[in-house]
């Protein structure tokens, strides 16, 4: 059975890894087809072995297509998504522009305790993003062996989560740094690169304040009323990619190391044992899984062989993740939709 796949926004850097996961995909069969802005349109792409074209998004870009991926910025699918819509189209929006809309889930098939599940009249699907996918997996492991009583997570994202134009504005305002020039200040409205920020300055035209906002979403929305809430806060690092996150966690017991350990390992968790390999998001990039360091405290707990509060340091590839993840959705509400179209 083939289906027809359309992503919206092809050019972006989610785009692009989007792609990538889909030709490594039960879906990789399917017939695509790559849109976006007028400025790309008729750049030459790739998506597994088929080298295609870049069509120009508009009002009829989405007739026969089973699923629409909307992976570019939110402006552009929230012009288009009821056009997919209207066309007979499952739209899975990896922008954060639909996660709020009534009727639209926000969900990931890694996830038990989400409450969120699709069904007939599912049309539209938020796949989670990948800061509240590190956070339900880690807990959701957590609380199958111990009740958790507490956690405080802060999460450093980097500037892929703003696209090219982030990655772009980062490195020129290395550059300028460090050749003494005037720096561009267009994306972050501040001096992002070699600085830790609590808050962008207020002329960007995205908040750091709504980004955590779609964090303490997707992660509610994931942790129905299975996983405990989170105390979080959310830093933009002076990274290129990868996202970290320094977590505080308690138990209402102590269990030994290694049911902890067994814990947080398994599918989509690679838990790193030596303290000289800790996890970076230099190291997370190009991994399918979250990469998790346990540290007990107080540190005397390792030696006594049990703890019931300890830090995780965690890293994932945030872009690999969300694309890892919105592919399964997809692949989830396939059964949803049992007559794909040969085109």
């Amino acid at each position: 059975m083939t289906y027809k796949i359309a992503l919206a926004g092809a050019s972006s850097l989610l785009g692009r890894e989007l792609k990538d996961a889909l030709s490594e995909s039960a879906l990789a069969g399917s017939n695509f087809v790559l849109l976006d802005e007028t400025e790309v349109e008729g750049q030459l792409d790739q998506i597994g072995d088929e080298v295609t074209v870049i069509q120009a998004i508009g009002d009829g870009s989405f007739d026969g297509v089973d699923f629409t991926f909307f992976t570019g910025n939110r402006q552009l699918t929230e012009r288009y998504w009821k056009n997919a819509l209207a066309a007979g189209s499952t739209v899975l929006d990896l922008t954060g522009a639909l996660d709020e809309e009534p009727g639209v889930l926000v969900r990931s098939p890694w996830i038990p305790a989400s409450d969120a599940s699709p069904d007939l009249l599912t049309q539209a699907v938020v796949p989670a993003c990948a800061g509240a996918l590190t956070l339900a997996l880690v807990l959701s492991r957590l609380t199958e062996v111990a009740e958790v009583r507490f956690v405080a997570a802060t999460a450093m994202q980097p500037a892929s989560e703003f696209g090219k134009d982030g990655l772009d504005e980062l490195h020129q305002q290395t550059v300028s740094l460090l050749s003494f020039q005037t720096m561009p200040q267009t994306v972050f409205d501040t001096q992002a690169s070699f600085n830790n920020l609590a808050n962008l300055g207020e002329n960007a035209p995205v908040s750091l304040a709504s980004c955590e906002a779609r964090l303490r979403r997707h992660y509610a929305a994931l942790a129905g009323n299975q996983l405990p809430e989170v105390r979080l806060q959310l830093i933009q690092a002076p990274v290129f990619h990868g996202l970290t996150f320094s977590v505080c966690v308690e138990l209402d017991r102590p269990l030994p190391l290694p049911i902890l350990e067994d814990a947080l390992g398994g599918e989509h968790l690679d838990l790193v044992l030596e303290e000289t390999d800790s996890p970076s998001n230099i190291a997370a990039i190009g991994q399918n899984d979250v990469l998790v360091w346990l540290k007990p405290e107080p540190p005397v707990a390792r030696s006594s062989g049990e703890t019931s509060r300890f830090w995780l340091w965690m890293a994932s590839d945030n872009l690999r993740l969300a694309a890892l993840n919105a592919v399964d959705c997809a692949l989830d509400l396939r059964r949803l939709r049992p007559q794909g179209q040969v085109q």
